[in-house]
């Protein structure tokens, strides 16, 4: 089952609600991101509408005068669809499309447009279609006349409700689905315990350069794309280092501020690359004015899937960008042992593979062993 799709180009007003303790340019930097998710799902974005409230309306997420606003919006924009970066429960999403008459989306419907489209491999197109049943049995809102008959003291209802009757498909669907990641997950731990190479695994904020970094440091011709999320599968190259030593490094999907918690829950089974490596390479845009946020994301993420305790070096990717030098300067005193590279021109792998290198000795058992040293 897949969401919905269209084959004609969408155009999406934008919408945020900023929370009063929200940092204006936090907000306006997701905004910018939206904008950007939308583009890589081929929408296009005609508008944007924004309001600051103190907590985000139960109801409609916005004010009933905002909706009013948003509608004459939409309509000057010959909009067809609205993009919210806020979350909306079931409740908000139908009646936003009530008071609307378009189709109302947010942040997490984007990006599963855009990893259905970006799936390749079985696992991830697995991992794909869980996230979007556990996504639309979410959004289907529960009517008063589908609420399950309430009996009185020491009665019982008549048993499940219409609502729980209409998603049993999808229930039964989404357990298949996790019985095949969970035997997805089983086969990649076995074969976790008869590699002979260490396993440095690529992780970092979405379109940081992580496919590129891959390429260059292993020769590699993996998909590059300058848009979010242009990767999903899990890549694995072999990468040599000094002294005949080879790791095997692997890069897999990006992590993104508001990263949707049942997103990290479906795709655990091409996380868990991160969190059974040995050593993570932590990339991020040297060049973006926010980067110490990105850092910060990632860093958060990396807890959420348990990973949060593998050895790490930070890399900061595209040092040699004109607009980098403030956010280098930036970093240089809560990140001082951060390698600034650039995988474009090379600048710095050399370095970046010692830190490697040392770091393995310091803290990878694999490492000693004599089949780490083996050469072809």
């Amino acid at each position: 089952m897949k969401l919905h799709e269209t084959t004609t180009v969408e155009r999406v007003v934008l919408a945020q609600v900023i929370e009063a303790r929200r940092d204006p340019d936090e907000a306006a930097e997701s905004l910018a991101e939206l904008a950007r998710l939308a583009d890589t799902a081929g929408i296009r974005v005609a508008g944007q509408v924004t309001q600051r409230r103190l907590r985000p309306d139960g109801g409609t997420l916005f004010g009933q005068g905002k909706v009013g606003e948003l509608h004459e919006a939409l309509q000057a924009a010959a909009a067809n669809a609205v993009l919210f970066d806020n979350p909306l429960s079931a409740t908000q999403a139908h009646n936003l499309g009530k008071a609307l008459g378009v189709r109302v989306m947010d942040r997490t419907e984007v990006i599963l447009q855009i990893f259905a489209r970006r799936a390749r491999s079985a696992e991830a197109q697995i991992q794909v279609e869980l996230a979007q049943l556990q996504f639309l049995m979410s959004r289907i809102p529960e009517t008063e006349e589908q609420q399950r008959f309430k009996g009185g003291i020491g009665m019982k209802g008549p048993g499940e409700s219409h609502l729980q009757l209409r998603n049993a498909p999808m229930r039964r669907r989404v357990l298949e689905l996790q019985k095949r990641i969970a035997s997805i997950q089983a086969q990649a731990a076995r074969m976790r315990q008869k590699r002979q190479w260490p396993v440095v695994s690529l992780v970092g904020y979405t379109n940081a350069g992580k496919s590129t970094l891959l390429n260059a440091l292993s020769r590699a011709d993996a998909y590059v794309d300058d848009r979010l999320f242009a990767t999903l599968d899990t890549k694995t190259r072999l990468l040599w280092l000094g002294s005949g030593r080879k790791v095997m490094l692997t890069d897999t999907v990006g992590f993104i501020r508001n990263l949707p918690h049942g997103l990290v829950a479906s795709f655990r089974s091409t996380l868990d690359v991160a969190v059974n490596a040995d050593l993570l390479l932590i990339v991020v845009d040297a060049s973006h004015p926010r980067v110490s946020d990105h850092l910060e994301i990632c860093r958060r993420t990396l807890d959420e899937i348990g990973a949060s305790n593998v050895p790490s070096l930070v890399v900061l990717n595209k040092c040699d960008a004109g607009d980098a030098q403030e956010p280098l300067a930036h970093l240089a005193g809560p990140e001082p042992q951060a390698i600034p590279v650039s995988a474009k021109t090379g600048y710095g792998l050399d370095t970046l593979k010692t830190a490697i290198t040392e770091e393995l000795k310091r803290c990878c058992t694999l490492w000693q062993l004599p089949s780490a040293t083996s050469a072809i």
